[in-house]
């Protein structure tokens, strides 16, 4: 873990060099482009090279075989993340080219392909009739379920994260930190909320949950907030981890993933940070510890189920955080948001794997690669025993396992 951060380190200190030369440049050019200094940030804490290599695979027991039923290239997620959605055994998925497409799940045929005219920077959701795409250069389409254009609204920078649909509003985040609610039928605003955030963050595509008339969305500084839904007001405001260490870099304790809603409890975790349980009606912190994660957490019967930044994956205790089972063995292999299945997590990695771990001890029951590239989601399939994974070079698989 020393050489780990001694090597992280040294990565942030580089990254400190170039973004106070920057910085000094543009006082005396008068330069405002600060978005450029985040964007190299980013590219250079998560860019394609991990700092460390991966750990290598060691051989395991085999007790749950993966099968491919079938793959299909969607097209290109260029710098952006996707999360492909099923809804009615169909898959709504977009790429960096401008296109939407509804595919069937059984065999990854195209059903309609709709053309943005640009390149699409959130994942598809699908609410109200509406299938809802947002863009990198600021609008929101909404398409009827048959991919036809109803209506775009135009907002303030590149959509965030997913859209979210809730009673008649239609509910959006963009990358300067502004969350809009917008009228379901036409598109026409009907409020905004804005945040301030510190000067250096990281640049991610966290979005936001809606559950029961009620807003969440993490943001830089270990902020987590609640808003009503219908108007966009504060509800309140809880401090998940607070920024700590001399250099701004250091100082960096961002919220870059969804926050997780079960029941009366919010969870959210923090790169460089913490990972925390929220009361949904106060905003108090009922419980939390150091962990870090930069792609996010899920909750499943009563256990939650993190990847750490440097690799690892813990399932912990939803009631205290305390530890059940932490596999240490995926070391800098960029992993994706742990899958709960059955009776086993399924997390996808740099190189094309899918590990399947048990739900008990965190053990290897299973592995599969799929391609050689990175893998950006995993979301389960109509069966029980079935999932889709979606890579960085925009092929989409449909895998089942026994």
């Amino acid at each position: 873990m020393a050489q780990s951060t001694t090597a992280l380190m040294h990565r942030l200190t580089q990254t400190l060099s170039f973004v106070g030369s920057v910085v000094l440049l543009c006082s005396l050019s008068a330069c405002t482009a600060f978005t450029d200094i985040k964007t190299n940030l980013s590219e250079t804490l998560f860019g394609a090279e991990p700092a460390n290599p991966p750990v290598e695979l060691d051989e395991i027991k085999v007790s749950y075989e993966m099968r491919q039923l079938w793959s299909v290239d969607i097209g290109s997620p260029g710098r952006f993340n996707y999360t492909p959605v099923l809804v009615d055994n169909h898959l709504f998925v977009a790429n960096a080219e401008g296109s939407v497409k509804q595919l069937a799940a059984d065999s990854g045929k195209t059903v309609w392909e709709t053309e943005l005219g640009e390149p699409v920077s959130s994942s598809v959701t699908v609410g109200g009739g509406l299938v809802l795409a947002g863009t990198s250069k600021g609008h929101l389409f909404a398409l009827n379920l048959n991919g036809k254009k109803l209506w775009s609204s135009v907002l303030s920078s590149e959509v965030q994260g997913q859209p979210r649909y809730y009673e008649g509003t239609v509910i959006v985040r963009t990358t300067d930190h502004h969350i809009y609610g917008l009228d379901a039928a036409d598109g026409r605003r009907k409020w905004s909320y804005e945040r301030s955030t510190p000067s250096l963050s990281l640049k991610s595509q966290a979005g936001i949950v809606v559950d029961g008339g009620a807003i969440y969305a993490g943001f830089p500084g270990g902020k987590l907030v609640a808003l009503r839904a219908d108007n966009g007001k504060l509800i309140w405001e809880a401090t998940v981890a607070q920024p700590k260490g001399v250099t701004e870099i250091e100082r960096i304790a961002d919220i870059t993933s969804l926050p997780f809603v079960d029941g009366p409890v919010v969870y959210v975790v923090a790169y460089q940070g913490k990972v925390a349980a929220v009361d949904r009606q106060r905003g108090q912190v009922l419980w939390n510890r150091d962990i870090s994660s930069y792609v996010g957490l899920t909750v499943e019967n009563n256990k939650l189920y993190l990847s750490h930044t440097v690799g690892s994956v813990y399932s912990l205790d939803v009631s205290n955080g305390k530890t059940f089972w932490r596999q240490g063995n995926l070391g800098y292999r960029q992993l994706t948001v742990p899958l709960p299945l059955s009776t086993q997590v399924a997390v996808g990695d740099l190189e094309g794997y899918v590990h399947l771990l048990s739900q008990d001890d965190g053990s290897f029951v299973g592995r599969t690669q799929l391609g050689s590239k990175p893998l950006m989601s995993l979301i389960a399939g109509p069966q029980a025993n079935q999932f889709f994974a979606l890579s960085r070079e925009g092929q989409l698989y449909a895998v089942t396992y026994k």
